[in-house]
């Protein structure tokens, strides 16, 4: 017969009501317990350990549509200040700066090429970092447009 620890949970049998004088309930096999003691704060344990690896990747997924974002915002800015320098002869820079959208417009470089039959404009605007340690190049966009441009002068 099985030892039973004081405090620990034991089934009993019921005397059967025929019986006179029947004795005392004897313990039975105690119940299995859905987890042990030593088990305790094991899933908390883990947790702990994987949550900065779980920010970790999220961090980067943002950090990938944030260099997208800022992909997406030079190339629009480039074909803007393109199209409108092609069409006016003027005016590109700030119509490039006035496509970008955010503080992004303060940090951004404009490079012209002019010749007679088209404008090319190179935007570049830095990436910020948000995964630490991450060291990010600059988004360049450049877009070419037919120059269509009155001419100047005379």
């Amino acid at each position: 017969m099985k030892r039973i620890r004081p405090g620990q949970r034991t089934r009993t049998r019921a005397p059967e009501p025929t019986q006179a004088g029947a004795r005392a309930p004897e313990p039975t096999q105690p119940r299995p317990r859905a987890r042990r003691r030593c088990d305790r704060g094991q899933v908390a344990l883990e947790y702990i350990g994987f949550v900065p690896i779980l920010l970790f990747v999220a961090l980067c997924a943002i950090q990938l549509g944030w260099v997208a974002y800022v992909d997406e915002q030079a190339d629009t800015a480039a074909r803007t200040a393109a199209r409108v320098e092609a069409r006016n002869g003027e005016g590109g820079e700030r119509a490039g700066r006035a496509a970008i959208s955010g503080g992004l417009a303060e940090g951004a470089a404009f490079s012209w090429a002019a010749t007679a039959d088209a404008v090319s404009v190179t935007v570049t605007l830095e990436v910020t970092s948000i995964v630490p340690g991450l060291s990010l190049g600059p988004a360049t966009a450049t877009a070419v447009m037919p120059n269509d441009a009155p001419p100047k002068g005379p």
